[in-house]
């Protein structure tokens, strides 16, 4: 029996619709029992390579709807806490908490929801590293240890790799998921891909 492709999930640490989504990310992975690959990546300069607008550049209008009114629909519809609009660390610098999440490994997926949690429920900030070997304590790894990592060339060079892939691909925001090369943009896509896992779309 062939083994089905990994759920490569693309996403910044700080991002609001990567934490809507993890959830129910997690729950189409273990229906279908695939693994998810997780990518975190340097949000800035892949959005900048895609050519979307800037977050200050965009309009009122915009950002009311999609980081006010959407974000508590779809806080209430995935029944997640959420602050609306923008924490009160969110532009905080993210390599730390990204290269924290790839040093995590098989537990990233634990570690990536505590630390989109800590940020989006709890308003911490997510670049502090005493606020991270907590959120790692409080999932069953070494604080120290995971702290230590992002700091080794390895985990730095994945976070770069990640970062250039998602820009050659095209990736214009978080989160972003790929299954069998096929794009999904966007949590309010995961029912596309779970519909994708059973049966591939048309190309």
């Amino acid at each position: 029996m062939t083994t089905p492709p990994d759920i490569e999930y693309f996403y910044s640490a700080h991002s609001a619709y990567a934490y809507l989504g993890a959830w129910e990310l997690e729950r189409i992975a273990a229906k279908h029992n695939v693994r998810v690959h997780h990518r975190p990546f340097d949000f800035h300069p892949v959005v900048n390579a895609a050519g979307s607008q800037p977050f200050k550049e965009r309009s009122a209008a915009h950002v009311d709807y999609f980081f006010g009114r959407e974000l508590i629909r779809w806080a209430e519809w995935r029944d997640l806490p959420i602050l609306t609009y923008r924490p009160t660390y969110h532009d905080n610098p993210l390599i730390l908490p990204n290269c924290a999440i790839i040093a995590a490994g098989d537990a990233a997926g634990a570690f990536s929801k505590a630390v989109l949690q800590a940020h989006w429920r709890d308003d911490a900030d997510i670049a502090d590293p005493a606020v991270l070997r907590a959120l790692a304590t409080d999932v069953g790894l070494s604080g120290d240890a995971l702290l230590a990592a992002p700091q080794t060339p390895d985990v730095q060079a994945q976070h770069d790799a990640n970062t250039i892939e998602a820009a050659e691909r095209g990736i214009f925001g978080s989160p972003t998921y790929f299954f069998g090369g096929d794009m999904f943009y966007g949590q309010d896509s995961l029912m596309m891909v779970d519909r994708a896992l059973e049966r591939p779309f048309a190309t």
